[in-house]
């Protein structure tokens, strides 16, 4: 009887967004059938793989300096005749792989986002110590073509990429340099990929690109709205979400689809980025903050009830203080259930990293300081607006306490209340008794039977 091989331990570690997270997961079920596992510290494992983020400040240094760490465990585990296999992933492969071979001789090969299909390929390359060691130009269909359909979700939500690529080049972004021009998926691969998670318990998704919203340009599918109200249709699956969105493509068809599909939760993450008009030519946002304003009105008219949330930079080059306090008008207008904010930073070969008039940091600190004292006090009140409501919750997990567990509302604010581990997966309504600027909790509306 000839004996199996013991099985791989691959270490995954992730920078930055949701995108980011699914491509981890989707790397994890290519490599399964290979006779990889997870292991949750590098130590020990036969495979590394940093999936890169190039948005957030630093990002590159935080790379190379977890290589250097790598590159010690890797020469430790060869000492004792093992071999480590590290990988560079993601954004900042594809905007810097040739200068991270170079630099950094411990990485066996790096692939950027449209290449995760081929990690098989690669780690036979690496092994064999020849052939082929960038992969950063291959189309996003190949990239979803190749992967393997049935998943493993962790739980009862899960993220589902629809859309990648961006071609609104605003000024401070690298995406269309490292995620390519926007691509979606084909209707049916979405489909099937949904009702095989549907099938396992997943009650919610989350669709990602980024720019979600304009899934479907140019086909005659419908568009993100005729996506959703195909998803909808998919037995168990009963909260449909969706993230993140550009202004420019919210469409009559979707903001609609929050009004008449039961299933789409009533969120919406829309930055705008700035309240200055000046600034939104500046980043080429190609909208103004009164069309920003309009868009919301008519979002809201179909969704009274819905919960906004956005993304805002301060201190973009030739920010004054006039243009912030447009940015601050603009947050008392739209009031926002939540939203991440940022201080500007240069990112290598964007436009803006050559802009003039560069913003201090002291300034940059001072503004943010006060929108984040603005939004969080819209937050506050948005959540204090639920004391008293009764809302379905979709139960995710225990919570931290014996006897509690954790949920999601429709607003995806996160609710706790005592209750039996049973519920998970189901949901319940829970009368919300307090409300605090990051969570509600609340008691079981119904005692289940």
């Amino acid at each position: 009887m000839t004996d199996l091989p013991a099985q791989k331990l691959l270490y995954i570690k992730t920078y930055g967004c949701q995108m980011n997270v699914y491509d981890s997961e989707r790397m994890t079920d290519i490599l399964r059938p290979l006779g990889y596992g997870v292991t949750e510290t590098p130590e020990n494992a036969d495979l590394v793989v940093l999936n890169t983020c190039h948005i957030r400040e630093k990002a590159t240094e935080k790379v190379y300096s977890e290589l250097g760490v790598l590159r010690r465990l890797k020469e430790d585990k060869a000492s004792s005749g093992g071999q480590m296999t590290i990988a560079v992933a993601g954004c900042v492969a594809q905007a810097e792989g040739s200068e991270i071979m170079r630099r950094q001789s411990a990485v066996d090969f790096v692939l950027g986002p449209q290449s995760y299909h081929r990690l098989p390929e690669m780690i036979a390359r690496a092994h064999r110590a020849s052939g082929e060691v960038l992969a950063a130009d291959f189309a996003a269909d190949e990239k979803f073509d190749a992967l393997p359909l049935e998943r493993q979700p962790g739980g009862v939500t899960a993220f589902l990429t629809v859309q990648e690529g961006c071609d609104k080049f605003c000024t401070f972004c690298v995406v269309p340099y490292t995620r390519g021009a926007e691509y979606s998926r084909p209707v049916e691969a979405v489909l099937a990929e949904a009702r095989g998670l549907a099938a396992q318990g997943v009650r919610e998704i989350t669709l990602l690109g980024q720019n979600v919203n304009a899934y479907g340009a140019g086909r005659e599918e419908g568009g993100l709205a005729g996506l959703v109200e195909r998803l909808a249709q998919i037995s168990g699956l009963d909260r449909i979400r969706y993230t993140t969105s550009h202004p420019r493509d919210m469409d009559e068809a979707l903001i609609a689809a929050h009004g008449t599909q039961a299933a789409l939760m009533p969120y919406l993450h829309l930055p705008v980025q700035s309240g200055s008009d000046k600034i939104l030519k500046a980043m080429n946002r190609d909208h103004t903050a009164a069309d920003y304003l309009a868009l919301i009105e008519r979002i809201r008219a179909a969704r009274p009830d819905i919960a906004l949330s956005g993304d805002f930079i301060v201190g973009f080059p030739g920010e004054t203080e006039a243009d912030f306090e447009a940015t601050l008008d603009l947050v008392r207008a739209t009031r926002y259930a939540s939203a991440f904010t940022f201080k500007y930073s240069r990112r290598p070969g964007t436009p803006a990293s050559g802009m003039g008039a560069q913003i201090d940091e002291a300034v940059k600190d001072e503004r943010l300081a006060r929108l984040n004292a603005l939004l969080e006090d819209q937050q506050k009140a948005f959540n204090a607006a639920m004391v008293g409501r009764t809302v379905p919750v979709l139960i995710e997990r225990e919570g931290r306490h014996a006897g509690q567990i954790l949920g999601r509302s429709p607003y995806l604010q996160a609710v706790h209340a005592e209750g039996p581990k049973s519920l998970i997966g189901q949901i319940v309504p829970i009368r919300i008794e307090a409300a605090a600027r990051m969570s509600l909790s609340g008691v079981l509306a119904t005692v289940p039977a």
